[in-house]
Parts: C-alpha cells; structure tokens; sequence
C-alpha cells in the first residue's frame, strides 16, 4: 500500500530555521522529523511513501534518502508550482506511483495514531474516503468534522464560534482515499483537498474514524520543543527510548562543570563550555557555546557559536551560522537570522 505525504510547505511559522533547510528536514531528536511519519506508516503496513516536494524538495531527499532499512521504499513527487494538497495526489497518480486504494497524509505532525484501524473501517464499511478523526479540548480553532454513529460524515464546519460546537472531533490529516475520488481532482493546478474534494463526497461515501492516541502539529517553535520533550519523555510511542533525556548526539563535548538538563537536545559535534547551563532547549549539529552562557528554552541551528557569558532567553530562535558575542543578551521571543550577529550592548 502507498502513502503521499505532502511536504511542499515552506514552514514559515519555524523561521529563521527553514530559512535553510525544509521543516521535514528539521533535526527532531536524533533524526530528521519526517522520518517519524515514515517509520510510524511502516509500522502500520505502508511499504511505499511518495513525498510530494516543492520547497528544497533536494535537500529533502538528501536527508531521507530513498529508502528506510527495513521500512518502507521512498519516491519523490516535486510540484513546479504550489498544487494545493489534492493537486500533489494527481501528480503522483498520473506518474504511476498510486494503486487502487492509498493514504494521504499531511506532513507536518508528529504522532502515533493507529492507522491500522483507520484502514481497517475503510474496508470494512466499503467508503470512498474515511478520515482520521483527533479529539482536541478546543475545536474554535479548527475545522469541525460532523458524523453519525456509524462514522458517516454529515458535514464540515470551519472554525466555529462556541455556541456551535457540537462535536471535539477535527481532521488529524490522515485519509484512505479510493482511486476513483481522483476523478474529482483536475490536474495541473492547486486544488484543495479539504475544501473542494471531500465536500462533495458528504452522502456519498465519505466516513470518519475516531483516533485516540498522540498528535501535534510541529509548525511552531514552541510546538517544536514539546514535542521534543514528549519524544524523550516517552509520551510518543517512537523508537526511541523514553528515558526523559537529555538526548545527546555523537561527538559532541561537554565540560565537567557544564549543567545539561533532562529536557535537552545537544546534537552532533557541539561543543558547550565550562559553567555552560543548557536548559530546555535544543541545540543542532555544530553549535559552539563558550564558558558560562546559559541558554534557556531556545532553539540554536545547525552551526550557531555563542560567546562566554551570553545569556539566550526563552522563546528564541537563532538561524544557522548565527554568532552570538560575548556577554550578549538574545531577547525573549527574539529571532536572529542565518549569520546574523548579535552584538553585546555596551554599558
């Protein structure tokens, strides 16, 4: 069975992180994060994932790769322009790469939802389309999805105002589609999913299915750093063990009298100084951090260097090849561009 991803956004909400790479790329503990979404659709029987790219679409594929050991075989779609999230299907089903029944899947959550049930409503109820349906404490937010008892959807409503939430159940952006729904997706331009295909499938073979379990959009850099947390914690089933952290990478250096605290991600080769406090914040590959810096709730990409006595503050988020000068302060919330410089105000 395939599985489409849809992976053409451009994060803009991670900036200045995926000023340099694609969000799908983004180091999440020890891997890129969308190898989360392609190791949990091999655990639930996909065998082929297609990626449907547009932005970086080649550094995508340099971290992936085109194949997992012992998981599923990765194609790459990649849209000349933006298609939408529908229009990214048809390419791929025009390229050969779809059989009569597959998944579609947003790329930008990070979950353990049982798609093995999902599939198995679809088949066993003869839908069309069956959606993956989350509870949330606060559907406002969201687009509602209205079913009956049978999961047959009734009908959409888009962020509704409270005295019309009648339902907490929202799409978790997982589909098993039939072929033939295809028909409703003209090729070669943007065409949304949500709003235009599965409207006009309401009454005719369009279900839900209610997925408990784990799901969070990592479109921010505060949803980033939870589900960090929730990674290491354990409160995701992943492979990787829930010992509550830190997650320390390959090569990296750590004075004696440096403090990294549980919920911290020093990846590869960083370096991090003496008197150095490392407090709930990720570091990627490559950061240098001088002797006393304290860095608390902060993202660093790849390469930042940070000099003695800097303090980052909470909420900031620091570009690739950024550099820090001694004794500087990054405001809470800031965010510094890829090579930016941030200089020490003088007294």
């Amino acid at each position: 069975m395939q599985a489409v991803v849809l992976v053409g956004g451009e994060g803009t909400r991670l900036r200045p992180l995926t000023l340099t790479q694609p969000k799908p790329a983004l180091p999440l503990v020890d891997r890129p994060f969308i190898r989360y979404m392609v190791d949990w659709l091999g655990h639930h029987g996909i065998d082929e994932v297609v990626m449907a790219c547009g932005f970086k679409a080649e550094d995508l594929r340099s971290a992936l790769g085109d194949e997992v050991p012992g998981g599923p075989t990765i194609h790459y779609v990649q849209e000349d322009e933006p298609l939408g999230t529908a229009g990214p299907v048809r390419l791929a089903a025009d390229r050969g790469l779809l059989g009569d029944r597959f998944m579609v899947l947003n790329g930008d959550s990070l979950t353990d939802l049982d798609l093995t049930a999902l599939q198995r409503q679809h088949a066993e109820t003869g839908a069309v389309v069956t959606l993956g349906l989350y509870p949330v404490d606060d559907p406002t937010s969201f687009g509602l999805v209205r079913r009956d008892r049978d999961g047959l959807v009734l009908g959409f409503l888009e962020k509704p105002e409270p005295d019309q939430v009648d339902t907490d159940e929202v799409s978790a952006g997982a589909y098993v589609i039939e072929r033939r729904v295809l028909d409703l997706i003209p090729p070669g331009r943007a065409v949304s999913i949500e709003r235009e295909v599965f409207p006009r499938l309401v009454g005719q073979g369009l279900y839900g299915r209610r997925l408990e379990g784990y799901w969070m959009d990592i479109g921010t850099p505060d949803r980033y750093l939870q589900a960090t947390w929730d990674i290491l914690e354990g409160v995701v089933e992943t492979e990787l063990p829930g010992d509550g952290g830190p997650f320390v990478g390959d090569r990296a250096e750590i004075a004696a009298t440096a403090v990294v605290e549980p919920r911290a991600v020093v990846r590869s080769a960083c370096e991090i100084g003496d008197g150095a406090v490392i407090a709930e914040s990720v570091l990627l590959d490559g950061c240098r951090i001088a002797d006393g810096v304290q860095v608390r709730g902060a993202i660093l990409a790849a390469g930042v260097e940070v000099g003695a006595g800097a303090e980052i503050e909470a909420g900031s988020v620091i570009g690739a090849g950024a550099r820090v000068e001694a004794a500087a302060t990054v405001a809470p919330g800031a965010r510094i561009q890829p090579d930016e410089v941030v200089e020490a105000v003088a007294a």
